[in-house]
């Protein structure tokens, strides 16, 4: 026995790192579990002994890390390394000595403090790994494109979990709802608000912030993190991911990616629960978890709700402050991180500017807003401003009827932006006048800017080939704009992106009327624009398609969501550029 012990302790303290990693991974699938099955009181002490073993080598683990190498305790890491220890232990202290009292808990009914302690180990291990990304093996298309399906049948899986659901769902239905949560799309098969139970709406909305987000995002921020470091290998994968133009640039790129959405996401949450009435809820919890999925649905463009009927719940219809709060959120998510990016700094350029007018400093004017910046932001600026006149005056007598003066205005900025990807409802889409539904499938199709959580063929996309046409028009061979010239790779790229996605929605309309001859053209022309372009409008007909037509749509939103371009270079092997030219000679177009 001795020998033996001796043995496992050399064994630790050799492979203390993996075996904690390992622990802590199946400790999160045992939580996983855990939540979703109903335990029996047996099997439910034998788990939560798991869950204290591992939290306890994690400490051991963390411990020896500062020991090996005490300058750890000079990086921000400190801090987490900190809090999780302090929060591990109070968790101990608290079921060794208060005992069962603390295992009540109103959002997943279960003691979750624990769960939470073994999700901070497993994080901090997995941040510890040395995973080194080959381009030479997979590009950054592929890692993109595999990243999003993990997370979707990762989801899929999750949701058909006995405690996710009221009634149980079927796996096609499951799949259908993860890849609409993690392409932040809105279509939904079964009512969000009365199938899932809270724990699969918390599933939902977790979904909704990875897909927003992106689970490369998440784990190469991290990783960097508790590492302070990456190999030049991986920099060079997550600049192509992140669009970064100096590849020192990419985790600060990260960085402002999460700062932006979290920030914004709690402003919005404060925004909307100061905007509820609480005789509607039965507890404040219910207010605060109401509050924080619709700001992270909102700004991550998802357009899922709560609500069986969503904002155009009768409660919720004529509350104009809850609608002004969740159109802020999802316009800024459709924006793109790197315009709101380039918009602080030229909001700390002007107020400097101001200081040092003041000052008698002032110093010569900076270009701050990039051409991207401006182009994207007219746009939108453009899109909105006409979709608003058309709408009002196609629907000020119909859906528009029912709101006085200041509701018609928001409903009706509600109505032209929503389209955008936003995908929330606040006024009964069946009795909209054909024009305007002509006219959301249009705003569907334009989509969100490019870098956003929105959809669609992009603002930009948009843009480029309007300026394209005009400046054909004008008889110029190349486009022009702010005195910058449009390269001709994003004009390549805009009528390319713009071919593919006219494509692919027709050949999924197509598909839909051959497979589901009995609903109408309108309905699924209406359904497919929306699933490409990661919007979640419906005329209600998602959840009455049969299997094959929901496989459609799901491939819809997944290419919308990783855009076709994406996926044809994931598939195209690129080669390289020859030294040679042949002689240029125009075709007839018309």
């Amino acid at each position: 026995m001795r020998i033996l012990r001796s043995f496992f302790a050399d064994f630790l303290k050799d492979n203390i790192y993996k075996v904690t990693f390992w622990l802590s991974f199946i400790g999160l699938l045992s939580t996983i579990f855990n939540f979703g099955f109903v335990q029996s009181e047996s099997s439910q002490h034998l788990l939560d002994g798991f869950y204290f073993f591992t939290l306890a080598l994690g400490i051991v683990s963390t411990a020896r890390r500062y020991y090996k190498n005490h300058l750890l305790i000079n990086r921000k890491v400190f801090l987490f390394d900190f809090i999780s220890i302090t929060f591990t232990l109070w968790v101990f202290y608290l079921y060794l000595f208060v005992g069962v009292p603390f295992k009540t808990d109103q959002l997943l009914e279960n003691p979750i403090w624990v769960r939470m302690a073994v999700l901070l180990t497993f994080i901090r291990e997995v941040s510890e790994l040395h995973i080194n990304i080959k381009r030479a093996i997979i590009n950054p298309a592929q890692l993109f494109i595999l990243s999003f399906l993990l997370i979707i049948f990762s989801g899929s899986f999750l949701l058909i979990l006995p405690n996710a659901t009221y009634d149980g769902i079927s796996y096609i239905d499951a799949l259908f709802t993860s890849t609409s949560a993690v392409c932040v799309t809105g279509l939904i098969v079964v009512d969000t608000a009365t199938h899932f139970t809270p724990l699969g709406q918390t599933i939902i909305m977790m979904l909704i912030q990875i897909g927003g987000l992106g689970i490369l995002t998440f784990a190469s921020y991290f990783s960097y993190f508790f590492k302070g470091g990456t190999t030049y290998e991986n920099q060079l994968v997550l600049s192509d991911v992140t669009s970064s133009r100096k590849l020192g640039e990419v985790f600060s790129t990260l960085k402002n990616i999460l700062q932006i959405t979290f920030g914004i996401e709690l402003f919005s949450s404060i925004l909307i629960y100061s905007s509820l009435e609480a005789k509607f809820f039965d507890s404040q919890s219910e207010m605060i978890f109401f509050s924080v999925f619709h700001a992270i649905s909102a700004f991550c463009n998802a357009g899922f709700s709560t609500l069986t009927n969503g904002l155009y719940e009768v409660e919720y219809r004529f509350n104009y402050g809850l609608q002004i709060a969740i159109i802020f959120t999802f316009v800024f998510g459709g924006l793109g991180f790197p315009i709101v990016v380039n918009m602080l700094k030229y909001i700390r350029y002007k107020v400097q500017d101001l200081f040092n007018l003041v000052k008698g400093t002032r110093k010569n004017k900076v270009w701050i807003i990039t051409l991207d910046s401006r182009l994207n932001l007219i746009t939108t600026l453009s899109i909105s401003f006409v979709a608003f006149a058309i709408f009002y005056l196609l629907e000020v007598d119909n859906v528009l009827s029912e709101h006085n003066t200041v509701g018609k205005v928001v409903s009706t900025l509600f109505g032209v932006t929503t389209p955008r990807t936003a995908g929330f409802n606040s006024f009964d889409f069946a009795k909209l006048n054909f024009p305007t539904y002509m006219l959301i499938m249009l705003l569907m199709w334009i989509g969100a800017s490019p870098q956003s959580t929105g959809g669609g063929i992009k603002t930009s996309t948009f843009a480029i080939a309007i300026l394209n046409i005009f400046s054909l028009a004008r008889g110029k061979s190349r486009i022009e704009i702010f005195r910058r010239e449009i390269a001709d790779i994003s004009v390549k790229r805009a009528f390319a992106t713009i071919t593919l996605s006219l494509i692919v929605i027709g050949v999924g309309i197509m598909m839909i009327t051959a497979i589901d001859p009995t609903k109408g053209l309108k309905e699924i022309s209406f359904e497919c624009f929306s699933a490409y372009s990661t919007v979640g409008l419906s005329l209600g007909i998602t959840g009455t398609l049969g299997s094959t037509s929901k496989v459609v749509l799901i491939f819809l939103m997944f290419v919308g969501r990783i855009t076709v371009l994406s996926l044809v270079v994931a598939v195209f092997k690129k080669i390289k550029q020859k030294n040679y030219s042949y002689p240029k000679e125009e075709i007839t177009i018309n």
